[in-house]
């Protein structure tokens, strides 16, 4: 079925989280995976536990508090990667299918957004980095309501910018939670389950499961 307006999640989803410690993963050496999941683990942490105190700080503030924590936690990697490590999360991979896929949306007519907890400043530097900023009508950050997913006020960013009912919406994530979030706030959810990891929140299901983004595109 085709939608009037596609959303996605960014970290994760368009872009790989991981990209940055493999970057380095020479220099860092066998802990590297270790690292790099207790990263994106604290940074989202952060996330969630500063919503619950109402005790906003951007996303760019959380990746570096987390980095530090992981960094403290893997002795073994070096605490002098820490400049070229951030500086690589300014430009993550996207993911392989990812191009094609937004372009082949857009042709077919839909609109197409990021929602993410990024910061505006890091959002657009990880779309110019691959070169998605031609296909995308626009990008949606918590900054604006200085509250990350899964609050509502996240996702009606996107129902009151485009002025849609949420059931006009398919969004997509990576993250289990944060396709609960939104199947909860009425958007048609894709499950991008990249790791194929197991299924969890069953009173708030998506729609459709994925590997990847690919089938998103008719006939593909």
């Amino acid at each position: 079925m085709q939608y009037a307006a596609y959303v996605f999640d960014a970290y994760g989803t368009l872009f790989d989280v991981h990209a940055a410690v493999r970057r380095h993963g020479d220099q860092i050496g066998p802990d590297g995976q270790l690292l790099s999941e207790i990263w994106r683990a604290k940074q989202l942490e952060y996330s969630w536990v500063r919503t619950l105190m109402g005790a906003y700080a951007d996303f760019w503030q959380l990746t570096e508090q987390a980095l530090d924590f992981a960094l403290r936690k893997v002795p073994s990697a070096d605490p002098g990667l820490r400049a070229k490590l951030l500086d690589a999360y300014w430009r993550l991979d996207c993911y392989p299918e990812v191009p094609a896929v937004l372009k082949a949306l857009k042709a077919s007519g839909a609109k197409l957004a990021i929602l993410s907890n990024g910061s505006p400043e890091m959002l657009q530097a990880a779309v110019k980095s691959a070169a998605l900023d031609q296909v995308l009508d626009d990008i949606y950050s918590v900054d604006t309501v200085r509250r990350f997913k899964t609050d509502p006020a996240v996702y009606d960013m996107v129902t009151t910018g485009w002025r849609l009912y949420p059931n006009a919406v398919s969004f997509q994530s990576s993250n289990r939670w944060d396709i609960a979030g939104a199947t909860k706030f009425g958007f048609r959810t894709v499950w991008i389950n990249r790791s194929n990891q197991p299924e969890e929140y069953r009173d708030f299901p998506p729609a459709l499961i994925l590997p990847t983004l690919e089938a998103l595109v008719p006939g593909s």
